[in-house]
């Protein structure tokens, strides 16, 4: 019964991960090459446009200025229809996802519904244990039984942490 308890957590854990992956992943976001083209661009004419500012090259210095600008105007252009196309996309990923947690839930729920998922003893549930003990104790070992409404429940939130805590420093 034990391996069946660490199934349904790794299996939440893994719906979990993959959650946060994707919420990493929107907030991130990745550049372009174009995109990193006309940054570099930029750099290099401001660079320039910083070296030309004496008087006697004052015209030549607002010139790169103005193509400066422009070129930041359409960085951004660039930048906001490449967050609409991502955007999109992490949508239906989650959507998936969402969907695929649902269905999970819902499976598990279905075949464990009539049969513990793990029995535990009773001192490590003491404070806790009419909580988790929706079916009882078990009359045979005298441990606690625990369903899978209360195991779906603790593993959720125990994975959504660490997936929170560990998919960063993972993702670096």
């Amino acid at each position: 019964m034990a391996l069946m308890a660490i199934f349904v957590f790794l299996l939440v854990a893994a719906l979990h991960v993959l959650d946060s992956m994707l919420d990493l992943a929107r907030k991130r976001g990745s550049l372009s090459d174009a995109q990193l083209k006309l940054r570099v661009e930029i750099s290099e004419i401001n660079k320039e446009a910083s070296l030309l500012s004496t008087p006697s090259t004052f015209a030549q210095c607002a010139k790169l200025k103005r193509l400066a600008v422009a070129k930041e105007k359409e960085l951004s252009k660039l930048q906001q229809s490449d967050i609409k196309g991502k955007q999109s996309l992490h949508d239906k990923y989650g959507k998936v996802l969402l969907g695929t947690k649902i269905l999970t839930y819902g499976l598990l729920i279905l075949w464990f519904w009539s049969a513990p998922v793990t029995t535990v003893p009773k001192h490590l549930l003491q404070p806790f244990g009419r909580m988790f003990s929706w079916r009882g104790i078990d009359a045979a070992t005298g441990h606690v039984v625990v369903g899978i409404i209360p195991w779906l429940f603790l593993t959720s939130r125990v994975s959504k942490l660490l997936s929170q805590k560990l998919a960063p420093i993972f993702l670096h």
